[in-house]
């Protein structure tokens, strides 16, 4: 079962189930030796500055001559620090030297389209500039599939001008379409199935990249699910690939390596779908970390915000600097028919693409058939966890599982019922059904209601028989809604930041795959498969990326914060409240919009200063902040700005308790980018008791790029859990949308 094991980790790409892979460090003996990041901020500005041999010294001075041994990276090109495997003892002596800012362990993160584009009204059609081919997207995850119809570079020139990048190529060979290729790996062992080379084994790395700016590519799908063209958000732009994710997942040294190289190599948008396993302080997040010097040379990073939802406030991407996606429906789904002897039938929810045929398969129930050899009882085999099925019994029949109340419990059936010999699964419990699982046997899932009139009639019924149809596709009328996976918000670190900050699709989306992988990533799954259907805020945070390159090929000179900006105030909002029940929490700004995003009107700006301003109201200090700037930023009473400051399109308060009072002021400046001379009027929208005032109400511009600056105060006693209301600036053509959101956390 080790070999099926290993692939159940992969799982964590697409459907989110938990485990451990336990890999020695090569280089260390020790139990309590492992890798640590020291972060030492931006790069001196000084001539002959070698950051490397800083790093190597440093090290020398507490491990001695194993300096070189133990050095894992040195971060050098973008900003300034090295990672290294390390004792508790000498980090604490580490951390103690000057030019420190932060230590800690290298910890690992986890992963986490042929409609979506069009659901999202943004056709093959739309205009496009030729200044597209210039604009390049690093994608740090799984690596990439080179061979792949996506990313053919048919018909593209060379690589601009501007790309500093290089491609490794053991395994792999880059062209005009993947311009760059990296891989970084802190541990020196690899585990079977892994490749030392940007190429990607997994299929999570390819499929982001597709959605994010794969080709166009007609006639793909899932053995007939989701026909069509499958292409990316900007598919004339080129792709670089920094491969930070491996079967064990990710780890902050390798994705700080990444993010310097990335930065270094003249990318114009990060793209990262990677989310830790629990939130952390800004400088002792890579990602954070990374995408703030990204900002700082003006790239956007686009994030996933996290598969742990529903339950608030479990967001662990939410710095304010880089764009936090969750992810929503579209307007298709899978259905799986199941018929029964009796000649009732049930639709349940799953990707399937076996064909049974029509053909009437025996029912055993999971309870009945415990593998008793390996000390599993009817409790445990009802469940099909992990070889607890009986193969004797269950070989050749339709295996009926109940009582499954998450996705483990559900991908976990899937893998034992494979592995018993079953000809089909028919699972039921209470695990969500807007999104669609895939499983290496025919399967549905059916809700309660249904899967005990099966069970009754399993148990009632002598012969009893049944068959398992193809997956077919209907129409989501639900659609756009956010999936109960996405993590929701409030942020964690500072409450009064909305996030996530808008949501795009995520749910039942065809991309590209790697065929060195399986359609479920389970080894004995005999489907190899060039495009896959896969669902996670992974899957969300490219078709953002894609927006956010495709807003820059026409405004190639803002900001990351304006870019953002623009996703956010033209996103479609408020979402169904009957569908969305977090409001705020589960979509942030809305439903991302393409075509409105391009064209913004007023865009919230800020740049490095201004974050500056609000970390020194966050705690932090003139002498850190000089090490991560690296130049001689300060904090002093008159800078420091509460986090009702930042130049946000959002504002978010909170009270300590329900029925508090509560009352904020937010300082905000718009920029215009719309007509040169046009006037905007303020429209509060907001529920009875929820006061918000603007000062002034209206705001006129003679020029573009011309600032604008006003004030809001909200007040209200929060007799609910959240309420929320919107600020619209409107001058006739432009609705500049920004979320009011007042709540109490939950205890």
């Amino acid at each position: 079962m080790a070999t099926q094991m290993a692939p159940l980790c992969k799982l964590l790409l697409m459907s989110f189930i938990s485990c451990v892979v336990l890999v020695p460090f090569g280089g260390a003996s020790g139990e309590d030796h492992k890798v640590y990041v020291v972060y030492m901020g931006g790069l001196p500005k000084q001539a002959g500055f070698l950051a490397t041999s800083v790093h190597t010294s440093m090290l020398q001075e507490v491990v001695g001559s194993r300096a070189s041994e133990l050095l894992v990276h040195s971060y050098s090109r973008s900003f300034h620090g090295f990672s290294a495997i390390l004792t508790e003892d000498e980090v604490a002596k580490i951390a103690g030297m000057e030019g420190v800012v932060s230590v800690f362990p290298s910890e690992r993160h986890q992963l986490q389209t042929t409609r979506s584009w069009d659901f999202l009204g943004f056709s093959q059609s739309v205009q496009r500039l030729p200044t597209e081919s210039d604009l390049i997207v690093g994608m740090l995850d799984t690596g990439i599939w080179p061979e792949s119809d996506s990313f053919n570079d048919e018909g593209f020139g060379p690589p601009p001008a501007k790309w500093k990048g290089t491609c490794q190529t053991s395994n792999f060979t880059c062209n005009n379409k993947i311009i760059g290729a990296k891989y970084y790996r802190q541990n020196t062992t690899y585990l079977p199935g892994d490749l030392a080379s940007p190429r990607d084994t997994e299929g999570h790395g390819s499929h982001t990249s597709s959605i994010a700016a794969g080709g166009l590519v007609s006639g793909t799908s899932l053995f007939g699910l989701r026909s069509g063209t499958a292409r990316g958000g900007v598919p004339s732009a080129r792709i670089a690939v920094y491969k930070v994710c491996w079967a064990d997942h990710c780890y902050d040294a390798d994705m700080l390596a990444a993010f310097d190289d990335a930065i270094a190599d003249g990318v114009d948008i990060i793209s990262i779908s990677i989310v830790p396993f629990e939130p952390r302080d800004y400088f002792m997040n890579s990602i954070a970390i990374g995408s703030f010097h990204a900002m700082k040379h003006g790239i956007l990073t686009s994030v996933a915000a996290g598969n742990y939802g529903p339950k608030p406030a479990t967001t662990t991407n939410f710095s304010p600097w880089f764009l936090s996606v969750a992810a929503s429906t579209i307007d298709r789904k899978f259905v799986s028919k199941v018929l029964l002897g009796s000649g009732k039938s049930y639709e349940g929810i799953s990707i399937n693409t076996f064909e049974l045929n029509n053909t009437m398969y025996p029912m055993i129930y999971g309870g009945d058939a415990p593998n008793i050899a390996q000390g599993f009882n009817s409790a445990q085999s009802r469940l099909c966890v992990t070889n607890s099925l009986d193969s004797s019994l269950v070989k050749g029949k339709i295996v009926f599982c109940d009582s499954l109340n998450s996705v483990d419990d559900a991908l976990s059936a899937g893998a034992t019922a494979l592995s018993a010999g079953a000809a089909g699964l028919i699972m039921e419990g209470l695990v969500a059904t807007d999104q669609a699982l895939a499983f290496p046997v025919a399967a549905s899932f059916l809700n309660v209601a249904d899967g005990s009139e099966v069970y009754d009639y399993l148990k009632s019924t002598r012969d009893s028989m049944a068959t398992i149809f193809k997956s077919t596709e209907t129409m989501d009328s639900l659609a756009p809604a956010v999936v109960s996976f996405s993590s929701r918000g409030p942020s964690p670190i500072a409450r009064d930041i909305l996030k996530p900050d808008l949501t795009a699709p995520g749910v039942d989306i065809l991309a590209a795959w790697s065929p060195a992988s399986t359609m479920t990533e389970l080894s004995d799954d005999p489907r190899h498969v060039s495009y896959n259907i896969i669902s996670g805020t992974s899957m969300a945070c490219p078709h953002a990326t894609g927006v956010a390159a495709y807003v820059k090929t026409i405004n190639p000179t803002w900001s990351p914060a304006a870019i953002k900006s623009a996703l956010m105030t033209t996103g479609t909002s408020p979402m169904s409240p009957l569908k969305n029940t977090d409001a705020e929490f589960a979509y942030g700004a809305g439903h991302i919009n393409p075509l409105k995003a391009a064209n913004p009107g007023l865009v919230y700006d800020a740049e490095e200063a201004d974050y500056v301003q609000f970390l020194c109201g966050q705690g932090y200090n003139t002498s850190n902040l000089r090490l991560i700037t690296g130049d001689q930023s300060s904090c002093s009473d008159v800078k420091n700005a509460t986090v009702w400051d930042l130049n946000l399109p959002t504002f978010t308060i909170s009270a300590q308790t329900k029925g508090s009072y509560i009352t904020g002021v937010f300082h905000r400046t718009v920029t215009n980018v719309g007509n040169a001379t046009s006037t905007y009027k303020a429209t509060v929208t907001a529920p009875q008791g929820f006061t918000v005032r603007v000062e002034p109400q209206t705001v006129t511009f003679e020029s573009v790029l011309q600032k604008q600056s006003f004030v809001v105060t909200v007040e209200a006693i929060l007799d609910a859990d959240m309420i929320s209301a919107s600020l619209v600036w409107d001058d006739g053509l432009h609705q500049v949308r920004s979320p009011i959101v007042a709540f109490v956390p939950s205890p």
